[in-house]
């Protein structure tokens, strides 16, 4: 008769171990498929994500986040300084493609004479003497892209051998800051603004430059103290799973 019955230890431990899988499984039952669903920010997964960490891949997306707030930026100083697109395209649309051209594909304007990064943005604000005569707006342009590939390991996709460099991801939201100042003050010989970005009208204010370049300096910065966190974290991640693995199981153990 005895043969036939748990002992009061393995019965309490079996109790738990049932509990603890209904309570994992419970979330699932209830939520069904709807927590499958995609939503409008979900992408498919791609075969050089499997080489990604969960760091790279939020590096990753805060980039493609990015370059979307500079595509935008770029489409409203085009509307407001249609001189700038009409410098070098027929339309607003090819002037942004040839753009785009040049900064994904490795394109180079040739009125930017191989300017990149930082040396791009002071062309786009160039007024002196020899003051720079080509599409300001694609300068600025081309110069933030390559800036956030650099602060993004200087690649487009990063995968587990590239990280973001903390200093570098710093010096690029600076920048972007200045460039944002510049465009709201810089003038022309002529006394005028340089670039119009915000318009304060009868229908509103249309702030899209400085809530869009405000963004990336809040993405690059949170970056850079991520990327600065790394090494103290790694410690303190191995510990946290030392304790979970090893010591908690322990304590389903312990008789109550």
């Amino acid at each position: 008769m005895s043969d036939s019955l748990a002992s009061p230890l393995a019965a309490r431990r079996t109790c738990l171990l049932a509990g603890t899988a209904a309570a994992l499984l419970a979330p699932l039952a209830l939520t069904g498929c709807s927590s499958f669903r995609s939503t409008e920010r979900a992408e498919p997964y791609g075969n050089q994500e499997w080489l990604q960490s969960g760091t790279n891949r939020i590096a990753n997306l805060s980039l493609r986040d990015n370059l979307q707030s500079v595509r935008r930026v770029q489409t409203t100083l085009y509307r407001r300084n249609p001189r700038e697109w009409r410098k070098s395209a027929a339309s607003m649309e090819e002037a942004t493609q040839r753009t785009w051209d040049a900064v994904l594909q490795g394109t180079p304007l040739p009125e930017l004479r191989g300017a990149t990064g930082i040396d791009a943005i002071r062309l786009a604000f160039e007024t002196g003497p020899q003051a720079y005569q080509g599409d300001r707006v694609a300068a600025l342009v081309v110069g933030w892209a390559s800036m956030l590939k650099q602060a993004n390991g200087n690649t487009w996709d990063q995968t587990m051998i590239d990280g973001v460099d903390a200093e570098n991801s710093y010096r690029t939201a600076r920048n972007f800051e200045i460039s944002l100042w510049l465009i709201s003050s810089k003038t022309g010989p002529d006394g005028q603004p340089l670039l119009l970005a915000t318009e304060i009208s009868e229908r509103g204010r249309n702030l899209v430059a400085d809530r869009e370049l405000s963004k990336v300096v809040a993405r690059l910065d949170l970056l850079a103290a991520q990327a600065d966190e790394k090494y103290r974290r790694a410690a303190l991640d191995f510990g946290q799973n030392w304790v979970m693995g090893v010591v908690m199981p322990l304590f389903t153990l312990i008789p109550k």
